[in-house]
């Protein structure tokens, strides 16, 4: 049973955030933010179809019929949101809990989309309302984080069925294979153990496409002597886990062989380095230094590491461009990797939380390479 004092937690976190701010009420309309505050597990999918509006003593939730039953059940009768259908838009709806409120500081998420902040602007006029409308940039999504032990152990599980994944793909694969038969075979074995979703369509790139790092997979045929950047995650009641593996079919050649070592060393050296309050920056700043020293720096140009929780890709990074703290609690790849247009390509990633002592893995996947016996 989920523990419900951590959404009231993370409530209260929220509207501290608000305190601070001067803000009387927000409005709320990403998924994975509404997801994070509500605790409604596996109710949330593509769709821009619900809002949220939160006052220092009110939680009200708007959603549709397709929604609103699953809202019921996932909620459950304890909650304190005041979930509606009302069939009215959701512009409309904001506005009139805005005018109820009496709210006159009002913020609003800048990832909105531009129909529905000039739809709420023209409710906000026929309901005769004046509001400012400041806007909260990515305030949640920093919030989030810092993740609580429940958090944890989602991802924690939903790397078990990944590492799981990885041991059957490896007795799975053959020479004659394409890319894409691999990939169904590795994402249907998640879904038969465990997984709810996944955390991203997987890659599978072998031999000369495995040197571009988001390759898609196709019908290209698997040959001996190729390497395998096999990237994929299970997803687990709305988590995520993210890992990748490179494996070579038969036995690697003398510079296959010496550019894996590299990415592993890369990976073991940036992992320790990871303490509490290091700045993403820095870690990023490592992996390039030891890549180039070993004579790839020009292979080597995507960022170290990001986080990972209710999506695949949110703060905190390993990145050039993060100079934040990586505080305890936090979950984050470490992916380094080495691509040699028109040969192969190598990343070794996985994925962890910090901790009071430093990064902690949830991968449990060998760093060894795995060579495919042919």
């Amino acid at each position: 049973m989920k523990d419900m004092t951590a959404f009231a937690r993370r409530v209260e976190r929220f509207r501290g955030l608000m305190a601070e701010r001067g803000y009387d009420a927000a409005i709320i309309r990403n998924n994975a933010d509404l997801r994070w505050l509500t605790g409604a597990e596996r109710a949330f999918d593509d769709e821009s179809a619900h809002t949220a509006f939160v006052t220092a003593d009110g939680l009200w939730f708007h959603t549709d019929s397709r929604y609103y039953g699953t809202f019921v059940d996932r909620l459950g009768e304890d909650t304190p949101w005041q979930l509606d259908m009302d069939m009215v838009g959701h512009a409309e709806w904001a506005a009139s809990h805005v005018a109820a409120s009496r709210a006159r500081v009002v913020a609003i998420e800048d990832s909105v989309d531009l129909a529905f902040f000039d739809a709420l602007q023209v409710e906000l006029q026929k309901a005769s309302v004046a509001a400012l409308l400041p806007r909260m940039h990515a305030d949640i999504a920093t919030l989030r984080i810092v993740k609580d032990s429940e958090e944890i152990e989602l991802m924690r599980h939903a790397q078990t069925i990944t590492d799981a994944a990885f041991t059957h793909i490896c007795e799975f694969i053959r020479p004659g294979m394409t890319e894409m038969q691999i990939k169904v075979e590795l994402e249907n074995y998640m879904f038969e153990h465990g997984a709810d979703a996944l955390s991203f369509d997987s890659i599978i790139a072998s031999g000369p496409n495995g040197a571009n790092p988001h390759a898609k997979p196709g019908e290209r045929v698997v040959e001996k002597g190729d390497m395998i950047v096999m990237d994929y995650g299970a997803g687990y009641h709305d988590y995520h886990s993210d890992m990748t593996r490179t494996v070579c079919v038969g036995q690697p050649s003398e510079e296959q062989r010496h550019v894996y070592d590299i990415v592993r060393s890369v990976n073991q050296a940036c992992a320790e380095a990871a303490l509490p309050g290091c700045k993403g920056s820095d870690i990023h700043a490592l992996a390039v230094r030891l890549i180039t020293e070993a004579g790839y720096g020009d292979y080597f140009k995507h960022g170290l590491g990001h986080g990972v929780g209710l999506e695949i890709h949110e703060k905190p990074y390993f990145s050039l461009s993060f100079d934040g703290e990586i505080p305890v609690g936090s979950v984050v790849t470490d992916e380094p990797g080495i691509y040699l247009p028109g040969k192969f390509g190598v990343r070794i990633e996985d994925f962890g939380v910090m901790g009071e002592q430093g990064y902690e893995r949830f991968t449990q996947s060998t760093h060894d390479l795995v060579c495919i016996d042919c």
